[in-house]
Protein backbone atom coordinates (compact mmCIF):
# COMPACT_ATOMS: atom_id res chain seq x y z
CA UNK A 1 0.00 0.00 0.00
CA UNK A 2 1.13 3.52 -0.78
CA UNK A 3 1.35 6.27 1.81
CA UNK A 4 1.42 9.71 0.21
CA UNK A 5 2.73 12.91 1.79
CA UNK A 6 1.86 15.92 -0.38
CA UNK A 7 3.41 19.35 0.10
CA UNK A 8 1.20 21.48 2.32
CA UNK A 9 -0.77 23.98 0.26
CA UNK A 10 -2.64 25.92 2.92
CA UNK A 11 -1.34 29.48 3.47
CA UNK A 12 1.63 29.85 5.84
CA UNK A 13 1.83 26.13 6.68
CA UNK A 14 5.50 25.17 6.92
CA UNK A 15 5.25 21.78 8.61
CA UNK A 16 5.28 18.41 6.89
CA UNK A 17 3.41 15.28 7.97
CA UNK A 18 6.19 12.80 7.29
CA UNK A 19 9.91 13.27 7.93
CA UNK A 20 12.70 10.92 6.76
CA UNK A 21 13.05 9.14 10.11
CA UNK A 22 9.39 8.09 10.09
CA UNK A 23 9.63 7.07 6.42
CA UNK A 24 12.08 4.36 7.49
CA UNK A 25 9.59 3.00 10.03
CA UNK A 26 6.77 2.90 7.48
CA UNK A 27 8.97 1.15 4.93
CA UNK A 28 10.02 -1.39 7.56
CA UNK A 29 6.31 -2.04 8.18
CA UNK A 30 5.89 -3.07 4.55
CA UNK A 31 4.45 0.16 3.13
CA UNK A 32 5.72 2.27 0.25
CA UNK A 33 6.01 6.00 0.84
CA UNK A 34 5.64 8.70 -1.82
CA UNK A 35 6.63 12.26 -0.90
CA UNK A 36 6.08 15.28 -3.11
CA UNK A 37 9.23 17.17 -4.09
CA UNK A 38 9.99 19.97 -1.66
CA UNK A 39 7.35 18.86 0.85
CA UNK A 40 9.83 19.05 3.71
CA UNK A 41 11.86 22.06 2.59
CA UNK A 42 10.65 24.41 5.36
CA UNK A 43 11.42 21.74 7.95
CA UNK A 44 14.87 21.24 6.38
CA UNK A 45 13.94 17.70 5.37
CA UNK A 46 15.60 17.41 2.00
CA UNK A 47 14.43 15.27 -0.89
CA UNK A 48 17.74 13.38 -0.79
CA UNK A 49 17.11 12.45 2.85
CA UNK A 50 13.68 11.07 1.95
CA UNK A 51 15.19 8.97 -0.82
CA UNK A 52 17.90 7.69 1.52
CA UNK A 53 15.17 6.65 3.98
CA UNK A 54 13.43 4.62 1.30
CA UNK A 55 10.77 7.01 0.00
CA UNK A 56 9.93 7.73 -3.62
CA UNK A 57 10.08 11.48 -4.25
CA UNK A 58 7.65 12.56 -6.95
CA UNK A 59 7.34 15.88 -8.78
CA UNK A 60 3.55 15.69 -8.62
CA UNK A 61 1.14 15.58 -5.70
CA UNK A 62 0.91 11.86 -4.76
CA UNK A 63 -2.66 12.16 -3.46
CA UNK A 64 -4.41 10.55 -6.42
CA UNK A 65 -2.14 7.46 -6.39
CA UNK A 66 -2.05 6.89 -2.62
CA UNK A 67 -4.01 4.51 -0.44
CA UNK A 68 -3.24 6.59 2.63
CA UNK A 69 -2.66 10.37 2.51
CA UNK A 70 -1.05 12.09 5.49
CA UNK A 71 -1.02 15.85 5.91
CA UNK A 72 -0.95 18.50 8.60
CA UNK A 73 -3.81 20.69 7.41
CA UNK A 74 -6.93 19.15 5.88
CA UNK A 75 -6.69 18.45 2.17
CA UNK A 76 -8.09 21.07 -0.17
CA UNK A 77 -11.31 20.35 -2.04
CA UNK A 78 -9.29 19.86 -5.23
CA UNK A 79 -7.04 17.31 -3.53
CA UNK A 80 -10.02 15.53 -1.98
CA UNK A 81 -11.53 15.13 -5.43
CA UNK A 82 -8.43 13.20 -6.49
CA UNK A 83 -8.60 10.61 -3.72
CA UNK A 84 -9.15 6.98 -4.58
CA UNK A 85 -12.50 5.60 -3.46
CA UNK A 86 -11.85 3.97 -0.10
CA UNK A 87 -8.63 5.90 0.55
CA UNK A 88 -7.58 6.87 4.09
CA UNK A 89 -6.60 10.37 5.22
CA UNK A 90 -4.93 11.51 8.43
CA UNK A 91 -4.71 15.20 9.38
CA UNK A 92 -6.11 17.85 11.64
CA UNK A 93 -9.77 18.14 10.67
CA UNK A 94 -12.65 19.86 12.46
CA UNK A 95 -16.13 18.70 11.40
CA UNK A 96 -17.67 22.07 12.29
CA UNK A 97 -15.26 23.99 10.05
CA UNK A 98 -14.76 21.58 7.15
CA UNK A 99 -18.27 20.50 6.21
CA UNK A 100 -17.84 20.78 2.44
CA UNK A 101 -14.66 18.70 2.60
CA UNK A 102 -16.40 16.01 4.66
CA UNK A 103 -19.15 15.78 2.07
CA UNK A 104 -16.51 15.07 -0.59
CA UNK A 105 -14.96 12.43 1.66
CA UNK A 106 -18.37 10.88 2.21
CA UNK A 107 -19.20 10.78 -1.49
CA UNK A 108 -15.83 9.19 -2.31
CA UNK A 109 -16.18 6.73 0.58
CA UNK A 110 -12.97 8.02 2.14
CA UNK A 111 -12.04 7.00 5.68
CA UNK A 112 -10.73 10.13 7.37
CA UNK A 113 -9.08 10.46 10.77
CA UNK A 114 -8.66 13.71 12.67
CA UNK A 115 -6.16 14.48 15.41
CA UNK A 116 -8.60 17.13 16.63
CA UNK A 117 -10.88 14.30 17.80
CA UNK A 118 -8.30 11.86 19.14
CA UNK A 119 -9.60 10.41 22.44
CA UNK A 120 -7.70 11.59 25.49
CA UNK A 121 -6.85 8.12 26.75
CA UNK A 122 -3.53 6.59 27.74
CA UNK A 123 -3.26 4.39 24.63
CA UNK A 124 -3.58 7.45 22.41
CA UNK A 125 -0.94 9.63 24.06
CA UNK A 126 1.82 8.78 21.59
CA UNK A 127 -0.46 9.92 18.75
CA UNK A 128 -1.69 13.07 20.49
CA UNK A 129 -0.80 15.73 17.94
CA UNK A 130 -2.79 18.43 19.74
CA UNK A 131 -0.45 18.06 22.70
CA UNK A 132 2.76 17.83 20.68
CA UNK A 133 1.92 20.97 18.74
CA UNK A 134 0.74 22.77 21.87
CA UNK A 135 4.20 22.14 23.31
CA UNK A 136 5.69 24.07 20.39
CA UNK A 137 3.08 26.82 20.63
CA UNK A 138 3.65 27.39 24.36
CA UNK A 139 7.39 27.70 23.89
CA UNK A 140 7.06 30.00 20.91
CA UNK A 141 4.47 32.21 22.63
CA UNK A 142 7.00 33.30 25.25
CA UNK A 143 9.59 34.13 22.58
CA UNK A 144 6.98 36.19 20.71
CA UNK A 145 6.20 38.10 23.90
CA UNK A 146 9.87 38.61 24.79
CA UNK A 147 10.61 40.00 21.34
CA UNK A 148 7.81 42.55 21.64
CA UNK A 149 8.13 43.51 25.29
CA UNK A 150 10.14 46.76 25.53
CA UNK A 151 11.97 45.60 28.65
CA UNK A 152 13.98 42.67 30.02
CA UNK A 153 12.38 39.48 31.25
CA UNK A 154 15.11 38.57 33.79
CA UNK A 155 16.35 40.65 36.70
CA UNK A 156 19.68 42.44 36.31
CA UNK A 157 21.81 43.97 39.04
CA UNK A 158 24.10 46.63 37.60
CA UNK A 159 26.20 49.57 38.72
CA UNK A 160 23.39 51.77 37.44
CA UNK A 161 20.83 50.03 39.62
CA UNK A 162 18.69 46.91 39.69
CA UNK A 163 16.28 46.01 36.91
CA UNK A 164 13.41 43.96 38.36
CA UNK A 165 12.21 40.88 36.51
CA UNK A 166 9.14 41.02 34.30
CA UNK A 167 5.91 39.50 35.57
CA UNK A 168 4.30 36.90 33.34
CA UNK A 169 0.78 35.55 33.80
CA UNK A 170 -0.21 32.33 32.03
CA UNK A 171 -3.90 31.53 31.81
CA UNK A 172 -4.44 27.82 31.26
CA UNK A 173 -1.98 25.19 32.45
CA UNK A 174 -2.40 22.51 29.85
CA UNK A 175 0.50 21.44 27.64
CA UNK A 176 0.88 24.87 26.00
CA UNK A 177 0.54 26.71 29.30
CA UNK A 178 3.04 24.53 31.14
CA UNK A 179 5.58 24.94 28.37
CA UNK A 180 5.02 28.71 28.41
CA UNK A 181 5.59 28.71 32.18
CA UNK A 182 8.79 26.69 31.87
CA UNK A 183 10.15 28.88 29.08
CA UNK A 184 9.33 32.16 30.85
CA UNK A 185 10.99 30.86 33.99
CA UNK A 186 14.12 29.88 32.04
CA UNK A 187 14.26 33.44 30.71
CA UNK A 188 14.16 34.77 34.26
CA UNK A 189 10.62 36.10 34.57
CA UNK A 190 8.45 35.89 37.67
CA UNK A 191 5.55 33.70 36.63
CA UNK A 192 2.00 33.21 37.87
CA UNK A 193 -0.52 30.82 36.34
CA UNK A 194 -4.16 29.92 36.66
CA UNK A 195 -6.22 26.92 35.60
CA UNK A 196 -9.72 25.78 36.52
CA UNK A 197 -8.32 22.34 37.31
CA UNK A 198 -7.05 22.15 40.87
CA UNK A 199 -4.70 19.32 39.91
CA UNK A 200 -2.81 21.71 37.64
CA UNK A 201 -1.52 23.57 40.67
CA UNK A 202 1.05 20.91 41.52
CA UNK A 203 2.45 20.96 37.98
CA UNK A 204 2.61 24.76 37.96
CA UNK A 205 4.45 24.88 41.28
CA UNK A 206 6.88 22.17 40.15
CA UNK A 207 8.03 24.57 37.43
CA UNK A 208 8.76 27.32 39.94
CA UNK A 209 5.67 29.43 39.24
CA UNK A 210 2.95 30.61 41.59
CA UNK A 211 -0.46 28.98 41.12
CA UNK A 212 -3.35 31.41 41.60
CA UNK A 213 -5.92 30.10 44.04
CA UNK A 214 -9.14 31.90 43.12
CA UNK A 215 -12.40 31.72 45.03
CA UNK A 216 -14.00 29.57 42.34
CA UNK A 217 -15.22 26.03 41.97
CA UNK A 218 -12.44 23.86 40.55
CA UNK A 219 -12.60 20.94 38.16
CA UNK A 220 -11.24 17.47 38.60
CA UNK A 221 -9.78 15.39 35.81
CA UNK A 222 -6.97 15.92 33.34
CA UNK A 223 -8.69 18.18 30.83
CA UNK A 224 -10.72 21.35 31.30
CA UNK A 225 -14.37 21.34 30.25
CA UNK A 226 -16.79 24.03 29.11
CA UNK A 227 -17.81 26.54 31.80
CA UNK A 228 -21.04 28.52 32.21
CA UNK A 229 -21.10 32.23 31.41
CA UNK A 230 -21.77 32.95 35.10
CA UNK A 231 -18.59 31.09 36.05
CA UNK A 232 -16.59 32.93 33.37
CA UNK A 233 -17.88 36.31 34.53
CA UNK A 234 -16.81 35.63 38.11
CA UNK A 235 -13.49 34.28 36.84
CA UNK A 236 -12.85 37.49 34.92
CA UNK A 237 -13.56 39.55 38.01
CA UNK A 238 -10.96 37.65 40.03
CA UNK A 239 -8.35 37.47 37.26
CA UNK A 240 -8.50 41.18 36.46
CA UNK A 241 -6.22 42.32 39.29
CA UNK A 242 -3.53 39.81 38.29
CA UNK A 243 -3.73 40.84 34.63
CA UNK A 244 -3.25 44.48 35.58
CA UNK A 245 -0.07 43.66 37.52
CA UNK A 246 1.50 41.65 34.68
CA UNK A 247 3.92 42.75 31.98
CA UNK A 248 3.05 39.75 29.82
CA UNK A 249 -0.15 37.70 29.66
CA UNK A 250 -0.23 34.45 27.69
CA UNK A 251 -3.66 32.90 27.24
CA UNK A 252 -3.95 29.26 26.23
CA UNK A 253 -7.55 28.24 26.99
CA UNK A 254 -9.02 26.51 23.94
CA UNK A 255 -11.42 23.63 23.43
CA UNK A 256 -11.19 21.85 20.04
CA UNK A 257 -14.24 22.49 17.88
CA UNK A 258 -15.65 25.18 20.21
CA UNK A 259 -15.35 28.92 20.60
CA UNK A 260 -12.63 29.88 23.06
CA UNK A 261 -13.79 31.24 26.44
CA UNK A 262 -13.27 34.98 26.97
CA UNK A 263 -10.91 35.39 29.92
CA UNK A 264 -9.49 38.88 29.36
CA UNK A 265 -11.48 42.08 28.80
CA UNK A 266 -10.59 45.46 27.35
CA UNK A 267 -10.86 47.04 30.80
CA UNK A 268 -8.24 44.61 32.08
CA UNK A 269 -5.85 45.56 29.28
CA UNK A 270 -6.32 49.27 29.91
CA UNK A 271 -5.21 48.70 33.49
CA UNK A 272 -1.90 47.13 32.39
CA UNK A 273 1.33 49.13 32.24
CA UNK A 274 2.15 50.81 28.91
CA UNK A 275 4.16 48.50 26.66
CA UNK A 276 2.70 45.30 28.12
CA UNK A 277 2.09 42.37 25.78
CA UNK A 278 -0.70 39.81 25.49
CA UNK A 279 -0.20 36.67 23.38
CA UNK A 280 -3.52 34.98 22.70
CA UNK A 281 -2.98 31.36 21.64
CA UNK A 282 -6.73 30.91 21.26
CA UNK A 283 -7.09 33.66 18.64
CA UNK A 284 -7.93 31.18 15.87
CA UNK A 285 -11.00 29.97 17.77
CA UNK A 286 -12.36 33.37 18.76
CA UNK A 287 -9.75 34.41 21.30
CA UNK A 288 -9.44 34.45 25.08
CA UNK A 289 -9.53 38.20 24.51
CA UNK A 290 -12.56 38.93 22.34
CA UNK A 291 -10.68 41.58 20.35
CA UNK A 292 -7.90 39.24 19.24
CA UNK A 293 -7.51 38.76 15.50
CA UNK A 294 -5.62 35.65 14.40
CA UNK A 295 -2.47 36.59 12.53
CA UNK A 296 -2.62 40.25 13.52
CA UNK A 297 -1.26 42.51 16.21
CA UNK A 298 -3.50 45.20 17.61
CA UNK A 299 -3.05 47.90 20.19
CA UNK A 300 -5.53 48.32 23.02
CA UNK A 301 -4.48 51.62 24.47
CA UNK A 302 -0.78 51.09 25.20
CA UNK A 303 -0.98 47.28 25.30
CA UNK A 304 -0.03 45.10 22.34
CA UNK A 305 -2.26 42.09 21.65
CA UNK A 306 -0.73 39.38 19.46
CA UNK A 307 -3.37 37.16 17.90
CA UNK A 308 -1.42 33.94 17.44
CA UNK A 309 -1.86 32.12 14.14
CA UNK A 310 -0.43 28.63 13.76
CA UNK A 311 2.58 29.19 16.01
CA UNK A 312 3.81 25.59 15.63
CA UNK A 313 4.35 26.30 11.93
CA UNK A 314 6.88 28.99 12.87
CA UNK A 315 9.13 26.24 14.27
CA UNK A 316 8.71 23.67 11.48
CA UNK A 317 11.71 21.44 12.23
CA UNK A 318 10.69 20.13 15.63
CA UNK A 319 6.97 20.66 15.05
CA UNK A 320 7.20 18.40 11.99
CA UNK A 321 9.32 15.82 13.79
CA UNK A 322 6.81 15.57 16.62
CA UNK A 323 3.79 15.57 14.33
CA UNK A 324 5.22 12.91 12.05
CA UNK A 325 5.77 10.67 15.07
CA UNK A 326 2.11 11.18 15.98
CA UNK A 327 1.11 10.17 12.45
CA UNK A 328 3.32 7.09 12.61
CA UNK A 329 1.92 6.03 15.97
CA UNK A 330 -1.66 6.39 14.77
CA UNK A 331 -0.85 4.39 11.66
CA UNK A 332 0.70 1.65 13.78
CA UNK A 333 -2.76 1.00 15.21
CA UNK A 334 -3.95 0.21 11.67
CA UNK A 335 -1.02 -1.64 10.08
CA UNK A 336 -1.16 -5.41 9.72
CA UNK A 337 0.89 -7.54 7.32
CA UNK A 338 2.04 -4.59 5.24
CA UNK A 339 -1.47 -3.17 4.82
CA UNK A 340 -3.38 -0.37 6.51
CA UNK A 341 -6.67 -1.81 7.75
CA UNK A 342 -8.32 0.34 10.43
CA UNK A 343 -10.43 -1.55 12.94
CA UNK A 344 -13.09 0.86 14.11
CA UNK A 345 -13.82 -1.31 17.12
CA UNK A 346 -10.60 0.15 18.51
CA UNK A 347 -11.63 3.01 20.83
CA UNK A 348 -8.84 5.28 19.62
CA UNK A 349 -9.55 4.84 15.92
CA UNK A 350 -13.29 4.94 16.46
CA UNK A 351 -13.02 8.18 18.40
CA UNK A 352 -11.07 10.09 15.74
CA UNK A 353 -12.71 8.63 12.61
CA UNK A 354 -14.74 11.37 10.93
CA UNK A 355 -15.94 9.67 7.72
CA UNK A 356 -16.11 6.02 6.74
CA UNK A 357 -17.96 3.81 4.26
CA UNK A 358 -19.96 6.67 2.76
CA UNK A 359 -21.02 8.11 6.12
CA UNK A 360 -20.13 11.23 8.10
CA UNK A 361 -19.70 9.78 11.57
CA UNK A 362 -19.36 13.01 13.51
CA UNK A 363 -22.30 15.35 13.95
CA UNK A 364 -22.22 18.53 11.85
CA UNK A 365 -23.88 21.79 12.90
Amino acid sequence: MKVGAPAESRPAERRVACVPETVSSLVDAGLTVHVQEGAGRHAHALDAAYRAAGATVTPEDPTSESDVVVSVQPLTLDQAGLLKPGAITISFLQPANDRELLEVYRDRRVTSFSFDLLPRVTRAQSADALSSQALVAGYRAVLVAAERLPRFLPMFTTAAGTVPPAKVLVLGAGVAGLQAIATARRLGAVVEAYDVRKAAGEEVRSLGAKFLELDLETQSGVYASVQSEEFLERQRELIGEHVAQSDVVITTAAIPGRKAPVLVTTDMLKAMAPGSVVVDLAAESGGNYAGSVAGQETWVGEVLVHGALNLPSSMPVHASRLYSRNVLNLLKLMIADGSVRPNLDDEVLNGCCVTHDGQIRKELP
